[in-house]
C-alpha cells in the first residue's frame, strides 16, 4: 500500500464507523483492503470503553472501525464512490482529518514527524491511539486499562470516544474532543475528582514497565463529518467548543 507519506505532504486520514455484514466485517479483518492511494489501513471490530471483560461488548464485529492514511482526499472520496467496501463505509460514518502530533511509534506510521502544524488549544481535536500489545502483559494491560477507559467514555467534553480491536494483539482508542485543552487536562491529570489522575497512573505504570511491543498515540485536526453512527451525525464539537451528541458507547 506504499511507504507513509512525511511532513509536508497531502496526506489525509479519516477514521469510519460503520455496521458492516459479519463475514464481510471477518474478512477485512483479515484482509484489509488495498486500493489506489491509500497509504495504509488499520480494520477493527468495535469494542465499548469500560465494557466487562468477558462480554460481547468487547469485541463487536458487526460494528467495524476502519482508521486510514490517504494520499489525498481524492482518493479517499473515489474509495468511497467506487470500492464496493468503500460503498459499505459510506452507509456509516466517518471523519476526515489533518495530521497534527504524534508520540511513541508503530512502525506502519512512523515515517510521520512528531509535529507537522502548531494546534490553537482552545479548537476541537481527534485523538487516536494504536497498540500493539505484548500478550504476556495482558492481564496488567487490563488491570490499569479499563478505569482509563471508563474515564474517556464518561468525561463531559468527549463528544464521541470508542475503541475497537484486531486479535491478538492489536487495539486502538478513538476520541473526539470540545478542545486539545481538554484532552491534555485529561491525559495529565489535572482533572478533579476521584478519577481524574486515572489516565496519569496508568501512564506512569506503562513506563514502570510497558504493557506494549508498539504504542503511539496520534492527534488530528478534525476537517469535516460525514454520515451518522448509531442514528446520530454532527458529533464535531460546535465553534464555540460545545460538544456535539453524546454516543460514548458503539453498543445499543
Amino acid at each position: 500500500m506504499g511507504e507513509t507519506t512525511t511532513a509536508g505532504s497531502m496526506s489525509i486520514f479519516s477514521f469510519h464507523l460503520a455496521h458492516l455484514p459479519r463475514l464481510t466485517a471477518a474478512g477485512i479483518l483479515l484482509r484489509p483492503p488495498k486500493v489506489q492511494g491509500l497509504v495504509h489501513c488499520e480494520v477493527f471490530a468495535g469494542m465499548e470503553l469500560g465494557a466487562p471483560i468477558v462480554s460481547a461488548r468487547r469485541m463487536q464485529l458487526k460494528r467495524t472501525a476502519v482508521f486510514a492514511e490517504w494520499e489525498d482526499e481524492q482518493s479517499l472520496i473515489a474509495f468511497l464512490a467506487e470500492n464496493p467496501l468503500g460503498r459499505k463505509l459510506e452507509k456509516g460514518w466517518h471523519v476526515r482529518m489533518r495530521f497534527l502530533r504524534r508520540w511513541g511509534a508503530v512502525c506502519e506510521f512512523s515515517g510521520l514527524p512528531e509535529s507537522a502544524e502548531p494546534a490553537n488549544p482552545h479548537e476541537p481535536v481527534v485523538a487516536v491511539t494504536l497498540a500493539r500489545l505484548r500478550l504476556p502483559e495482558l492481564p496488567r494491560f487490563i488491570h490499569w486499562g479499563r478505569p482509563v477507559e471508563s474515564q474517556i467514555r464518561d468525561h463531559p467534553e468527549a463528544a464521541l470516544a470508542l475503541a475497537g480491536i484486531r486479535l491478538p494483539r492489536t487495539v486502538s482508542t478513538f476520541s473526539i474532543w470540545t478542545s486539545t485543552r481538554a484532552m491534555t487536562g485529561m491525559v495529565s491529570g489535572r482533572d478533579g475528582g476521584k478519577t481524574g489522575r486515572r489516565h496519569a497512573r496508568a501512564m506512569a505504570e506503562r513506563e514502570r514497565r510497558d504493557f506494549h511491543h508498539e504504542f503511539t498515540t496520534l492527534r488530528f485536526r478534525p476537517l469535516s463529518e460525514h454520515g451518522s453512527w448509531e442514528g446520530r451525525s454532527r458529533y464535531m464539537p460546535s465553534a464555540n467548543g460545545t460538544a456535539g451528541p453524546r454516543n460514548s458507547s458503539p453498543a445499543d
